[in-house]
């Protein structure tokens, strides 16, 4: 239950920004620097039923020259009829990539350059209390992909799954529909305490829309948050995310690959891109809880676990991945309760790197 001081904080200011420049690090960017922003705020007058709407943006421009601008909003009707989510961002992304199936090796990287554009938008409609169903348009457009081949000196004049499954394509376009199912019990989107959340998006895309080819998918999003021990601030949180080719050929670049969800957080411990392929399956499970009695300083333990089909084989799994770390969160803004996420991940074969976040991983 949220409290009468949040309550009139609400009723006295609407939007509350959370904005933070910051020099950051990841696996796959290296040294960046990041200008992070969140706003929360209510599109209705506040009660203790009203839907908190969220927008997250953030520029980054990193050491591995990569330009990144991603937007990513849920905003609430006043009512809570409706509710219009978006996954939207453009960049400039020169990446490795590892190859395809579930147990590739760090050896085996592969320097790929492109620009990408990225427009998810879906409408919600409420069928009942927290249960919601949309449609939405996906798109995911990839420009001047170019090929730099192995990394390794030791592989000279070898095919890599990236060319073999590829070929000399320097432009992608996925283009379709989705349908969603949409339940949304949680307490706060931005940090838990308690409540559920699951996302079933089916999406299906045409040649008629401007797509390469016809290809369907399947994504399944599912999240659990426990007060651990009982009424206390500290949360016990577990994340399901599964994602799934039905049928067709996406391009490479869109196939399902770690830390590629919207907020690119599955997998700490393993650079983004180090797995994909046609079949996706991920768990995790992260405990939080509290440093400092104001509430400043909190941590995290996780542990997550991600598993893809072989290829060619589509459907074989033969390796899971697992991973674990731990984390401090730092308060930025007690109202919405956003946190700056500092986590460390550790993989199999000497895979490990820090991770920073803005808002809770899940």
């Amino acid at each position: 239950m949220k409290s009468h001081a949040n309550q009139a904080s609400f009723e006295n200011k609407k939007y509350h920004f959370s904005i933070l420049p910051a020099a950051g690090y990841t696996l796959q960017t290296r040294l960046a620097a990041i200008l992070a922003s969140n706003v929360g705020f209510y599109t209705g007058s506040y009660d203790s039923t009203a839907k908190l709407s969220t927008i997250t943006s953030s520029i980054a421009i990193t050491e591995n020259s990569q330009i990144v601008l991603p937007v990513q909003s849920d905003i609430w009707s006043k009512d809570g009829k409706y509710n219009l989510t978006g996954d939207w961002r453009v960049s400039r992304y020169p990446q490795d990539t590892y190859g395809l199936g579930g147990n590739n090796s760090l050896d085996s990287a592969e320097l790929i350059g492109y620009s990408y554009l990225r427009i998810y938008q879906t409408i919600f409609r409420r069928v009942t209390n927290n249960f919601y169903a949309g449609v939405g348009y996906n798109l995911d457009y990839h420009w001047k992909i170019e090929d730099d081949g192995y990394e390794n000196p030791h592989l000279p004049n070898q095919v890599s799954d990236f060319q073999k499954y590829n070929g000399t394509k320097t432009r992608t376009v996925s283009s379709g529909v989705s349908l969603d199912l949409l339940y949304d019990g949680r307490d706060n989107p931005i940090d838990p305490l308690t409540g559920e959340y699951a996302s079933i998006v089916w999406r299906t895309n045409y040649t008629f829309l401007g797509s390469d080819e016809n290809w369907q998918s399947l994504l399944v999003d599912l999240r659990k948050y426990f007060p651990f021990p009982a009424h206390s601030g500290n949360v016990l949180a577990f994340w399901s995310y599964d994602w799934l080719v039905l049928k067709g050929t996406p391009p490479y670049l869109d196939l399902p690959s770690t830390s590629w969800d919207t907020y690119t957080n599955t997998g700490r411990g393993y650079i983004q891109g180090r797995f994909r392929s046609n079949q996706m399956l991920y768990l995790e499970a992260e405990y939080r809880f509290g440093l400092t009695k104001n509430g400043l300083l909190g941590g995290v333990v996780f542990t997550n676990a991600q598993s893809f089909s072989e290829w060619p084989g589509n459907y074989t799994f033969k390796y899971v991945q697992p991973a674990a770390g731990l984390g401090l969160r730092v308060k930025l803004n007690k109202i919405t309760k956003t946190n700056i996420d500092i986590d460390y991940g550790f993989g199999l074969h000497n895979s490990h790197g820090l991770f920073i976040n803005i808002a809770e991983v899940f």
